[in-house]
């Protein structure tokens, strides 16, 4: 068997990919780069002229020879690597009739704990939309931000004080809301100092959420361990790592304790089972990330089935056409011919051969595509704020 074709396909806010081949035999897979689109289609373009006459088999092999030919490396052409892996392992898995956690050594559960999201603007709506979830069933909701989404158009600023007694009450109020049978995953998107984290963690600690992701930015490894030494909350990050090594910075710090791995942005299924085997070395948990279509989740899935140390899945409920508004059903469920449904906050891991799912035939079609343009919240001081 040998690939044919390989294609970037650009729709509404999603950038996919299909590999086709000789056996007629194709995989699909997603690239996670949203910010990026453009550039890391660029990059899955490149790599078809390497992939298109080889066989697709040799997964591992063709992962080291896109990441280390150049040794350019970067969000960009690691999400778009990432397609590309997913979609080899979808063809392995249809050519071999069997779902890929097969490949993977097997399935160690049948089902996985999923979160919803929430997205709203003002603690009202933030309530009122956990109580929908409440009422679908999740156990736990995530991308829930005590400091909440507000519009990028909105200038911000906040004395010490209010900033982080309102955020501390918001949780207070969330807490209330779900009672003690759903788990908070407290979702801050960067958007603080280590000292200003530390202070808010320390605060939030009687409401005892799940974990408190993304304190601050992701780039300073030494900062991000001196919160979690601080502090009594357990720290998930690693959502925008492009690689294994990022995440063994962290995990050698003892810097988190869940491990945010995107498979759309860190190497596909390939990168991350490596970074779940460095994780399973450390005690630490995996919390795959996907803010992305089905297309996405199924390769998680896949993933979630064959390692024992995952933890809980995300499940988009939001975020359409770029925005952050809440909704009841998985994003971009127009784009695939299956979506994985949740039921008593648990989804049943497709057996499919491959990933479980395929791409509708031209998603170009129905969502023209979407870029995110460049633009950033600002400070009253003029400074751009990170959210």
């Amino acid at each position: 068997m040998k690939i044919t074709k390989v294609e970037a396909i650009h729709a509404g806010q999603f950038l996919f990919v299909r590999i086709e081949t000789d056996a007629g035999i194709h995989g699909v897979g997603e690239a996670g780069a949203w910010g990026h689109i453009e550039a890391s289609a660029t990059a899955i373009n490149k790599f078809a002229t390497y992939l298109e006459g080889k066989d697709p088999f040799p997964i591992e092999h063709h992962w080291n020879v896109m990441h280390r030919y150049s040794y350019f490396q970067g969000h960009a052409i690691n999400s778009a690597i990432a397609a590309i892996d997913i979609a080899l392992w979808d063809i392995k898995g249809k050519a071999l009739n069997v779902p890929v956690y097969e490949l993977l050594g097997g399935a160690v559960r049948r089902s996985t704990r999923v979160y919803g999201h929430v997205y709203e603007k003002s603690i009202e709506g933030v309530l009122r939309e956990l109580r929908t979830r409440k009422e679908q069933g999740f156990t736990a909701v995530g991308h829930i931000n005590p400091f909440l989404d507000e519009g990028e158009d909105q200038v911000y600023f906040k004395p010490h004080v209010a900033k982080m007694r309102d955020a501390i009450d918001n949780v207070a109020r969330m807490r209330e809301v779900a009672g003690n049978e759903m788990d908070l995953c407290i979702e801050i998107h960067r958007r603080l100092t280590p000292a200003e984290a530390i202070v808010f963690a320390q605060g939030i600690e009687q409401f005892h959420p799940m974990f408190i992701e993304d304190p601050m930015r992701y780039e300073d490894a030494d900062s991000m361990a001196r919160i979690a030494d601080k502090i009594n909350i357990p720290i998930a990050t690693g959502e925008r790592f492009s690689n294994i090594y990022e995440f063994q910075a962290l995990l050698s710090r003892n810097a988190m304790e869940y491990a945010r791995v995107d498979l759309c942005l860190c190497g596909g299924i390939t990168g991350a089972r490596k970074v779940a085997a460095i994780a399973e070395a450390h005690n630490v948990m995996i919390v795959p990330h996907n803010p992305l279509s089905p297309v996405g989740l199924a390769a998680c899935l896949q993933l979630d089935a064959a390692i024992p140390n995952f933890a809980i899945q995300e499940y988009s409920t939001g975020f359409e056409a770029n925005v952050m508004v809440s909704q009841t059903k998985h994003l971009g469920t127009d784009m695939v011919d299956d979506v994985p449904l949740p039921v008593e906050g648990f989804v049943q891991i497709p057996d499919r051969p491959g990933i479980g799912l395929d791409l509708v035939p031209d998603p170009a079609k129905i969502r023209p595509a979407l870029s995110k343009p460049v633009l950033m919240r600002m400070h009253q001081d003029g400074s751009p704020v990170d959210q």
